[in-house]
C-alpha cells in the first residue's frame, strides 16, 4: 500500500494558504473564457495552465537536476520543470511519502505537491499535516505588540485564515487538513518514522532558519535511506544557478540580474494547476491530531483589533489577482514608483504581497498572467518600473541574500555599508508607536499596527525618515518592527529593501530624502489619509493637518487637538528635511 503523507511546518517566516477551486477539477483543460463565470477560478483555466504532458505509464514530478546525491538518498532542487521520466523514475514504485508544506502552500502550480500525489497507487493515503510551532504562535506577554514572539497578531490570524481556506480546498477533493503542534523538526522526524516514510517532498527554501531546518531533516532522511525531493518553486529563479552564473557570486545590481537571469525556462510551459481529486486520509495512528486552531484556542482572549482588509488563503488570493489582472490598462501601464501611498479605500497596488509572501498565489502562476496581458497589449511598461519588474525585484533580492552571508545584519555584510548610527530607544519607540509628532509618519505606522500592510511608498518614507532621513536609528531596527508587524514581511525583501532605504549598499544617493511633511501633501493635500488613521486630527484644518504644531491654539481648541497633550509634539524639528524626494 502506497501511503504519501503531507506535511506542512509552521515557523515565523513560512505561513501557509490553499484555497478552494474544485468546480472545474475534473476538468482540466476548461477554457478561461468558461471560468469566468465563476470568479476565483477565472485564472486557473486558460488554455496554457493544463496538466503537463507525460508519456504513457509515466507519472509526472516536477523539479530538477539533482543537488545532492549518495547510496543511501536522493535530494533534488532547482527549476520548476524537470524532465518527467527522470523524476518519475527515482520516485516510482510502492512507498510511503512525506510531503512538508512550508511557504508554497497552494494547490495550484506546486510541484512538490503534485509529486506526491502521483506516487500515490491502489489503496494509498494522502496524509496533509501542517505542524504548528508553538514558539511562533502563542502569545507573548512581553511582546512590544499583540502576537507571539516573534510574529504579530495580523500576521498569525492571516495563517489560521489560510489553514481554514486549506482544509475547505482538501476536503472538496476528498482530503482534509490535519493539524499537528511541536517543534517541526521533531514532529516531522517522528512522522518519517511513524509512518514508515520513504519519499519526502518539500519546496526548497532559501531563509536561512530554513537552510538550517531542511539539513537537520535531510541528515535524518539520509540514514535513514529515504529519498528527497525539494523544487524551487517560491521564486521565479533558481538563485543557486543565478549565482553560477555570475561565477558564484550573487549580482549586487538589478540589471546585471536581469541580464544573468534571462525568461524563466518554465515560462512557456502549462502549469499543473488543478487536480480532478486527492487520495484519501488513512489511519494516523497515535499522532496527535487538532482541527485548525482559532485565535481564542491559541490564547488570544480579550484583544480589540481592527480587522485588517486582507484575509488569508488561496481563495482569496486568487480573487484579488482576478481583479488585477482583469484591468488590462493598468497592468500595461503600471509603472513603480508611480501610485498614491495615500490611497486606503482602494489601494493603488495588487496588494498580492501577502499571497506571494505565503505562497497562497504562485508568483510563476502570477507571471504568466502578466505575460498574457502584455501579448495582448504591446504597448506596455518595461521592467524594472512594470508590474513584471516587481516580481522580478523580488527574485532579485532573494538571489542576493541566498549568496550573501549575514545578509540581514550590517557587521560580516560585505554588501552593507558600516554606519555608526544612533543607539536610542527613545526615538525607536516613538517611531515605532506612532508618536512621532509627524502626522504622516504617524498615520502610516498606524496603519502597519492596523492593518499589517501600507503602500511601498508609505514604507520608503517610514523607513527614510527612521534612519538617514531624520532620526538616524539603526535599519536594523525598523527591519525588525517590519518583520514583526507586516503580513508579508519576508526575511530577504525586507532587509534589502531596509538597507536601500538607508542608504547601505543597492542605492547610495544620500541626500534624495522623503520629506515628512511635502511628500504626503503632494499625494493627499487635504489630509484624507491622516484624519483616517489619526482621528484625533480629523478636525484640523487641511492648512495644519501635515504641521499641526504650527496651527494657532485657538485652531488647535476649535478642533479639539492640543499639541504636546492630545497629539505629540515633535522634539526633533531641528533636523527635519522637507525635500520633495523622487522616489528610491
Amino acid at each position: 500500500m502506497v501511503v504519501v503523507v503531507v506535511v506542512a511546518s509552521l515557523a515565523l517566516f513560512a505561513l501557509l494558504a490553499f484555497g478552494p477551486f474544485s468546480i472545474f477539477y475534473s476538468n482540466p483543460l476548461v477554457t478561461c473564457r468558461q471560468a469566468e463565470q465563476v470568479p476565483q477560478l477565472h485564472f486557473l483555466a486558460s488554455r496554457r495552465h493544463r496538466f503537463p504532458a507525460t508519456k504513457k505509464g509515466e507519472e509526472s514530478c516536477l523539479g530538477d537536476r539533482p543537488l545532492e546525491k549518495d547510496s543511501n538518498a536522493i535530494t533534488r532542487g532547482g527549476n520548476y520543470f524537470q524532465s518527467m521520466s527522470m523524476a518519475s523514475s527515482s520516485f516510482s514504485g510502492s512507498g510511503n511519502a512525506l510531503m512538508w508544506f512550508r511557504k508554497g502552500l497552494r494547490i495550484h502550480d506546486n510541484p512538490a505537491l503534485e509529486c506526491a500525489s502521483r506516487g500515490v497507487t491502489g489503496g494509498g493515503f494522502l496524509y496533509p499535516v501542517f505542524v504548528i510551532d508553538p514558539h511562533y504562535m502563542e502569545p507573548d506577554p512581553r511582546a512590544s505588540s499583540p502576537g507571539s514572539s516573534r510574529a504579530g497578531l495580523n500576521r498569525i490570524r492571516f495563517l489560521l485564515e489560510s489553514l481554514k481556506d486549506l482544509d475547505l480546498s482538501l476536503r472538496k477533493l476528498g482530503s482534509r487538513l490535519l493539524v499537528m503542534k511541536g517543534e517541526p523538526g521533531e514532529v516531522l522526524i517522528n512522522c518519517l518514522k511513524q509512518w514508515k516514510v520513504e519519499k519526502l517532498c518539500f519546496e526548497y527554501d532559501t531563509d536561512p532558519y530554513y537552510q538550517q531546518l531542511d539539513m537537520r531533516v535531510k541528515d535524518y532522511a539520509s540514514a535513514a535511506r529515504i529519498e528527497v525531493f525539494s523544487p524551487v518553486s517560491h521564486t521565479l529563479f533558481n538563485p543557486a544557478d543565478i549565482i553560477q552564473k555570475n561565477g558564484g557570486r550573487p549580482p549586487v545590481s538589478y540589471q546585471s540580474f536581469l541580464k544573468l537571469a534571462g525568461e524563466p525556462s518554465w515560462a512557456s510551459s502549462p502549469l499543473m494547476t488543478i487536480f480532478p481529486s486527492l487520495p484519501s486520509v488513512g489511519d494516523v495512528g497515535s499522532s496527535q491530531i487538532v482541527e485548525v486552531p482559532t485565535l481564542e484556542e491559541l490564547g488570544y482572549v480579550d484583544i480589540e483589533m481592527e480587522l485588517p482588509p486582507f484575509r488569508g488563503g488561496e481563495s482569496e488570493g486568487l480573487k484579488r489577482l482576478r481583479e488585477a489582472i482583469s484591468n488590462e490598462k493598468w497592468v500595461a501601464t503600471f509603472e513603480k514608483p508611480k501610485g498614491d501611498p495615500s490611497a486606503f479605500l482602494r489601494p493603488a497596488t495588487t496588494t498580492l504581497s501577502p499571497y506571494l509572501k505565503f505562497g497562497c498565489v504562485s508568483s510563476r502562476y502570477f507571471y504568466q498572467c502578466i505575460q498574457d496581458v502584455y501579448t495582448r497589449n504591446k504597448k506596455h511598461t518595461s521592467p524594472p518600473v512594470s508590474l513584471l519588474g516587481q516580481l522580478l525585484w523580488r527574485d532579485f533580492f532573494y538571489t542576493v541574500a541566498f549568496g550573501t552571508p549575514n545578509f540581514d545584519q550590517m557587521r560580516g555584510n560585505k554588501i552593507c555599508k558600516q554606519i555608526p548610527w544612533n543607539d536610542n530607544d527613545e526615538l525607536l519607540t516613538a517611531w515605532r508607536e506612532a508618536k512621532t509628532g509627524y502626522p504622516w509618519i504617524d498615520a502610516i505606522m498606524t496603519q502597519l499596527h492596523k492593518w499589517g500592510w501600507m503602500h511601498h511608498l508609505a514604507r520608503h518614507c517610514v523607513a527614510c525618515f527612521l534612519t538617514r532621513g531624520d532620526l538616524f536609528v539603526h535599519w536594523e531596527k525598523g527591519r525588525d518592527v517590519f518583520e514583526r508587524l507586516l503580513i508579508d514581511s519576508d526575511w530577504a525583501i525586507n532587509s534589502g529593501n531596509w538597507m536601500w532605504l538607508s542608504c547601505s549598499s543597492f542605492f547610495y544617493q544620500y541626500n534624495r530624502i522623503y520629506s515628512p511633511i511635502s511628500f504626503g501633501k503632494k499625494y493627499d493635500p487635504n489630509g484624507n489619509y491622516i484624519r483616517h488613521f489619526l482621528p484625533i486630527l480629523k478636525d484640523m484644518p487641511k492648512e495644519y493637518i501635515y504641521e499641526p504644531w504650527t496651527a494657532p491654539l485657538s485652531v488647535q481648541t476649535k478642533a479639539k487637538c492640543i499639541i504636546g497633550k492630545d497629539y505629540p509634539k515633535p522634539s526633533m524639528l531641528f533636523c527635519c528635511k522637507t525635500f520633495i524626494s523622487k522616489s528610491s
